[in-house]
């Protein structure tokens, strides 16, 4: 069976099997551990992750057993398993919900491998992974799918059936893989309602399990392996490094439980042993992934280590819109979006780095904003939980940029569900020349389902920030580059109807990028 043949046969067992909404999930009366699926991710050349959480229902966090399990899990050069080419057993404990991460070491660079898991006489799903090129090695090509923001109650996981479609090398997922709030229902109220906030880590684990049951996404992580990053919802809205909101005085210990049901639901590579489940005070979550010399992955976190947000209004914390002329807190040169250990790191990254393309893989748009007209001496109006709110942070990066000259540096985005196609420069208010010229291209995809503003008011950005060459956020969706020496491709992917599993798919729009020419063009 070729690439696209088992992706197509894959999606389509999956919603068969799930039945062809969400809630007929849990219709089967006979257990079956595996109804969560599987994944895979954060693939090297010689090895990739693979990962499962034995449940028996979703939306029911009752484990099957007190105790620890021994999980079975085989990995194969083909579909069938005739050819296995590492087993072994992987002991899932309660502490960490008895979520299963398999590091598999001693692959052969850029090869794709299928998988499974048994406990019993219960076989997961089959899905497939791959490992990243050699380091050497020049691909003709690489395809990355990228998504952001899908909050359950606003539609369906229509998207994700389209990325497994697309068979991707990578999916990258930039943050809001879950949403905090609620309400906690497998229906879609057309006014859902912030109702049954996830608090503690039963909370969070019970509400990854709601999502993860969706069969459109275990597709998505059945085709391809993953790279993550967070952003606020998986731990609260709006949050900055110790702070959210609420200004709550015990809010670390919420922002751990948040972490470790991250973990516990995600394909990444972290080294953690049973006894230490609840040590996730910390968690670093940012990494940089090479695929050969074609590109290098930095996969970013801007929410962990981030100075607080400027000018909140009075009594709590978070984010707000401001005059520029309002906020000059906003200014100040101290103040980081990534912290000042990850921005060092970001900057050595792109100086050694060697790859044809460097990608920024981040959570929200770099690009200036402004929601209302500006001028050379500063004013305009910014939203400041993004990039805006931290200008002096985002002129550093662009500074790293110019000094180090990394190849064809591309950012991708999400957060801000809409579509963006941008020119990155160091000072947004003059046009591009020899003194200020484009220094990056950014693709800002839209969200899975998590509404967004009418056309019409980004029109209203458009005309005020001359930089974004596009603007899209009446559709949701993702977004799919293709890499190949020469160029880079992007393709905007927006939904017909996104409370429809069913939903047809259109390509919006099409840009490029050329080698060795940072900016956007549009493409046929």
């Amino acid at each position: 069976m070729d690439r696209r043949s088992f992706l197509l046969n894959a999606a389509r067992l999956a919603a068969l099997g799930a039945g062809a909404g969400r809630t007929t999930l849990c219709a089967a009366a006979d257990w079956y551990p595996f109804r969560l699926g599987v994944a895979s991710g954060s693939p090297l050349p010689h090895g990739v992750v693979l990962w499962t959480r034995i449940l028996s229902e979703p939306g029911n966090d009752a484990a099957p057993a007190e105790g620890p399990l021994t999980v079975r899990w085989e990995l194969a050069s083909d579909e069938a398993f005739r050819d296995i080419v590492a087993r072994g057993d992987a002991i899932a404990t309660p502490q960490l919900a008895h979520s299963v991460h398999v590091d598999v070491g001693g692959l052969r660079p850029d090869r794709w491998y299928w998988y499974r898991f048994m406990l019993g006489d219960a076989v997961s799903p089959v899905a497939r992974t791959r490992t990243a090129p050699a380091a050497g090695a020049m691909p003709a090509r690489m395809r990355l799918a990228y998504a952001s923001c899908q909050h359950w109650e606003f539609g369906e996981y229509a998207a994700h059936r389209h990325i497994a479609e697309m068979a991707p090398d990578l999916v990258a997922f930039l943050g809001d893989y879950i949403y905090e709030w609620g309400p906690y229902q497998a229906t879609h109220p057309d006014t859902p309602r912030r109702g049954n906030e996830s608090l503690t880590l039963a909370d969070y684990r019970a509400r990854y399990a709601q999502y993860k049951a969706d069969p459109h996404l275990q597709a998505s992580h059945h085709a391809a392996p993953w790279i993550v990053t967070w952003d606020d919802h998986e731990v609260a809205n709006d949050y900055a490094d110790d702070r959210d909101v609420r200004l709550d005085p015990v809010f670390l210990q919420r922002r751990a439980a948040a972490y470790q049901a991250f973990y516990e639901h995600m394909p990444v590579r972290l080294t953690v042993q049973p006894e230490q489940a609840g040590r996730f005070a910390h968690m670093r979550i940012y990494e940089r992934y090479d695929w050969g010399r074609l590109a290098r992955l930095h996969v970013l976190d801007d929410r962990q280590y981030r100075s607080h947000q400027a000018c909140a209004p009075m009594g709590r914390g978070g984010s707000t819109s401001v005059g520029a002329a309002a906020c000059r807190e906003r200014l100040e040169p101290q103040r980081t979006l990534l912290g000042l250990e990850q921005e060092a790191w970001l900057a050595q990254g792109l100086a050694s780095s060697r790859a044809r393309w460097n990608i920024l893989a981040q959570q929200t748009l770099m690009a200036q904003c402004s929601h209302a007209p500006t001028d050379s001496d500063g004013e305009g109006r910014f939203w400041t939980d993004g990039w805006d709110g931290y200008p002096a942070a985002r002129q550093r990066l662009m500074g790293d940029i110019a000094r180090h000259r990394p190849a064809n540096p591309v950012v991708i985005s999400g957060d801000v569900h809409s579509f963006f196609a941008s020119d990155l420069r160091n000072d947004f208010y003059r046009p591009a020349s020899l003194a200020n010229p484009v220094l990056a291209s950014e693709f800002c995809g839209t969200s899975v389902t998590s509404n967004s503003r009418p056309q019409a008011r980004t029109e209203q950005y458009l005309a005020m920030n001359p930089h974004i060459a596009y603007g899209r956020s009446d559709r949701r969706g993702f977004a799919v580059m293709d890499l190949a020496p020469d160029h880079a491709t992007v393709l905007f992917q927006g939904l017909e109807n996104v409370k429809s599993a069913s939903s047809a798919m259109a390509t919006l729009a099409r840009f490029r990028v050329e080698d060795g020419r940072p900016g956007v063009l549009p493409a046929a």
